[in-house]
């Protein structure tokens, strides 16, 4: 059970409910997590509007998957490592790239690269070094491609932060934490 009430369209009005109605057309439902979010209009609008820019940034939606799931799984999140295994078939990866993302691997050297990276920002709260960036340079990323890792960083850091404060009931396909033996 939800810590926060989970709202939907019927339950809004203005822009709070364009939104939801955005939401619910991309997805075909609309995910418990932002019915949890929509408690604020303003983060609402801050979480999907993230979600729509770097939707058309120069990561592939692959990689943003890939990422999210390593982020979940570091942080323990039940609802994103389902919601973003989902989507990350979606984005044409296969079940085993994405089990190999979530342990924070792949065998492209780029990816692995791009999760490492992605792993250090969590664990050291951001606190990396020159050498750190320069390994992503050195996997042949560009400083846009860059910056658009740490976006996606913090913009999964928010739906983990969120799924897990409010207790969000997972409305996705359950997927196992290997870290967690669960």
């Amino acid at each position: 059970m939800s810590r926060i009430p989970l709202l939907s369209v019927n339950d809004t009005t203005g822009e709070r409910q364009q939104l939801l109605t955005q939401i619910h057309g991309a997805f075909g439902a609309t995910p418990a997590m932002f019915r949890a979010v929509a408690n604020s209009t303003a983060a609402l609008k801050s979480m999907w509007g993230s979600f729509g820019a770097l939707g058309t940034g120069s990561i592939p939606a692959k990689l943003g998957e890939q990422i999210a799931v390593a982020v979940a799984e570091r942080n323990a999140c039940h609802y994103c490592l389902a919601a973003h295994t989902v989507l990350g078939r979606k984005a044409g990866a296969s079940a085993e790239e994405m089990a190999a993302a979530q342990r924070g691997e792949s065998p492209d050297a780029q990816t692995a690269a791009a999760l490492r990276f992605a792993l250090q920002l969590v664990e050291a709260r951001g606190q990396v070094g020159a050498g750190d960036v320069q390994a992503l340079r050195d996997a042949g990323f560009s400083d846009a491609q860059i910056v658009e890792i740490v976006a996606h960083v913090a913009l999964n850091l928010f739906t983990n932060y969120v799924n897990l404060a409010f207790d969000v009931p997972l409305d996705f396909p359950a997927v196992r934490l290997h870290r967690q033996g669960r």
